[in-house]
């Protein structure tokens, strides 16, 4: 089939899909379907030969044509994938390609060409049709002569060795650009099984840990997997992902279990150009999934040119990669997708994969840690009473650094339960380790902002908080944690910003409401204040309470109406106080008795949460609803035995902040 001139279009049609070929755009109804270039020339290759097999030699230089050299391993998988993810067709059931076992691929829909007069401009979007920017897409030759391959090889060899700076001279520009940071977006499911899709997403997550870890040391950011995660399915274009995420460079790629037997695909993109700059595939048995993780990782930061110093390669000598059991393995990876849910169905069930984890392999230490992470959220949403929850975190994370010293993840797990128990030093000490053994740990400086700010260390904190949303850049609970420190740093302007920013409902909007209005009432903005109150209530399915504080409002003014609020918070937790589930918390009913001005109520729940050992305790010296009861003994003997700085030197901090 011959190549048409570059004046005429070029359109071809397959059911309800349309291909501009010169163009190198995808219709569906009329309706443009973003394809990446990639398996878009695969596509423009398989329409080229409808019916016949093309190889997978053919598909790999349809990816990578003449002038872009790359190993010899390529992500075929992958792009395949993404191309029939932009078809709607599967391999298990192919309506348009079909797979042939080590062999290629084969088109099988029929296939019309449409002449450019009938194909009609009216089909493709104004904006499409206005648009002139848009490069042909060659067309790659199948079955190139013997001498013109053999040429192709040689120069590539040359290039490759860069002999005498040739590569330099002919390309114009060095291999691979300065990559300062990178996103690793979620691997594909190859599998075809949606039930296999925790897989995907647990490779992934320790894709990214085990990079964050490699490279980190070298000064590489890499984004937190939780941000990468809202790219899962996308249509948006590798350089619209890099600029919501603030990267230079992305890793994508596709995963397929088959058995105990894993496979991964992975492919280095500059974001900006969409340019490929290097590409692997890798083959293990799922016992060595750790080696499999740390090949991956080395690669990488070999390939965007990382290089470590002797000191920054280990700040203690690194565990050998130990084999693991299969089945423990995949309960770890069910695991972490329960606990990545954050509800209480997931944290119950997160539990219950890890301890299956453990009892299948004692010696696998994530597990301990995952296992460690989901107590620290029982005890968070109060799902058991904290003081056991802290304990079985707390035991849990040291026999997952028993097993593994140098597993930043168990150091923040070992951390979180040490700060619930308000073991200040200690848990500063495992924070300061995690981060040193992985800089990209975004969990861990978010841990170590909470420390600074309890210790009304304010400009730290904001420091830690920040760095935590630049490895986060999508998480609302980073985001929130960055905002409420700036709260309570009294940089309200600044707070609100982010604050603004975070949509509803999530699980922090009833508190982030509360926060705004606290701010709107320091400013005297007291008909934004009622606003965010009636939300907060509303958010709460509070409804008649929400009335009550309006109508005080109107007829009774701003004083009255803030009693209403406040009351109708304490009936509440009164309610819940009097039934088993869900558990009052008493430190923030104390924050509302002393803004009543109400002083014994609010220490007698003070007591309660102390000896529940809340963990929210440790903002006592700081926190501004306690602001009234700073003179009171009461308070400073409470901070004391929580372990926390005199509130006569917080006194200084907070009004210098307030």
């Amino acid at each position: 089939m011959e190549v048409p001139q570059q004046s005429a279009r070029r359109v071809v049609r397959f059911g309800v899909f349309q291909v501009d070929l010169r163009a190198g755009e995808l219709f569906k109804q009329g309706i443009k379907i973003k394809l990446q270039q990639q398996p878009f020339r695969i596509l423009a290759l398989l329409l080229e030969h409808p019916g016949e097999v093309v190889t997978r030699e053919d598909v790999r230089q349809a990816i990578w044509p003449a002038g872009t050299f790359v190993e010899f391993g390529v992500g075929v998988d992958a792009a395949i994938h993404k191309l029939r993810t932009a078809l709607g067709d599967s391999a298990e059931n192919p309506r348009l390609v079909e797979t042939l076992p080590r062999r290629g691929y084969r088109f099988i829909a029929t296939v019309d060409s449409v002449a450019a007069s009938e194909a009609g401009e009216s089909e493709r979007p104004a904006e499409e049709q206005a648009s002139t920017a848009a490069e042909a897409v060659p067309l790659p030759k199948r079955r190139p002569l013997l001498w013109a391959g053999a040429t192709a090889i040689g120069v590539a060899l040359l290039l490759a060795m860069n002999t005498g700076g040739l590569r330099v001279r002919l390309l114009g520009r060095s291999p691979a650009p300065r990559i300062q940071s990178i996103a690793v977006l979620p691997l594909g499911n190859l599998s075809g099984d949606s039930a296999q899709e925790y897989f995907a997403e647990g490779m992934t997550e320790a894709l990214v840990t085990r990079l964050g870890k490699t490279a980190g040391l070298g000064g590489l950011r890499v984004i937190s997997h939780t941000s990468a995660m809202h790219f899962k399915g996308t249509r948006e274009t590798l350089p619209q992902i890099a600029r919501q995420l603030h990267v230079d460079a992305v890793i994508e790629g596709a995963v397929l279990r088959v058995g105990n037997r894993v496979r991964v695909t992975a492919q280095l993109i500059e974001a900006s150009t969409d340019r490929h700059l290097w590409a692997e595939t890798y083959e293990r048995d799922l016992r060595d999934v750790l080696g499999l993780q740390d090949a991956i990782a080395r690669t990488i930061t070999n390939a965007i040119q990382i290089t470590l110093s002797s000191s920054q390669q280990s700040p203690v000598a690194s565990t050998p990669d130990r084999p693991v059991d299969p089945e423990a393995y995949d309960m770890y990876l069910r695991g972490r997708a329960e606990w990545n849910e954050w509800t209480e169905q997931g944290i119950r069930k997160s539990i219950e994969y890890f301890q299956r984890a453990v009892q299948r392999d004692p010696g696998y230490a994530p597990a301990w840690a995952g296992l460690s992470d989901a107590y620290t959220h029982m005890g968070q949403f109060l799902l058991l009473p904290p003081r056991v929850a802290v304990f079985k975190a707390k035991a849990a994370a040291e026999r997952a650094i028993q097993l593994d010293e140098t597993l930043p993840e168990a150091r923040v797990s070992l951390a979180s339960a040490l700060l619930l128990q308000w073991s200040w030093s200690a848990g500063e000490k495992e924070l300061q380790r995690a981060i040193a053994l992985n800089p990209n740990n975004a969990l861990a400086h978010q841990w170590y902002g909470w420390l600074l700010s309890a210790r009304g260390q304010f400009d730290a904190a904001i420091r830690e908080m920040r760095r935590a949303l630049e490895l986060d850049p999508l998480s609302p609970n980073k985001q929130n944690s960055l905002a409420a420190t700036l709260h309570r740093a009294g940089r309200y302007d600044e707070a609100l910003q982010y604050f603004s920013d975070l949509p509803d409902p999530d699980l922090n909007s009833e508190s982030r409401h509360r926060r705004i209005a606290d701010i709107y009432e320091r400013q005297g903005r007291f008909d934004e204040t009622i606003a965010e109150w009636l939300l907060v209530l509303r958010l709460g399915g509070k409804q008649e309470v929400a009335a009550s504080v309006e109508r005080d409002y109107r007829t009774s003014g701003f004083a009255a109406a803030k009693r209403t609020y406040l009351w109708g918070h304490l009936r509440e937790a009164g309610g819940r106080a009097q039934n088993a589930h869900p558990r009052p918390r008493p430190y923030s009913i104390a924050g509302d008795y002393a803004l009543l001005g109400e002083r014994d109520s609010a220490f007698a729940w003070l007591e309660q949460a102390f000896r529940e050992r809340v963990g929210v305790l440790m903002f006592l010296s700081i926190d501004d609803r306690f602001e009234t009861l700073r003179s009171d003994p009461r308070l400073r003997d409470l901070a004391r035995r929580v372990g926390l700085p005199d509130t006569a030197v917080q006194d200084s901090v907070f009004l210098n902040t307030h």
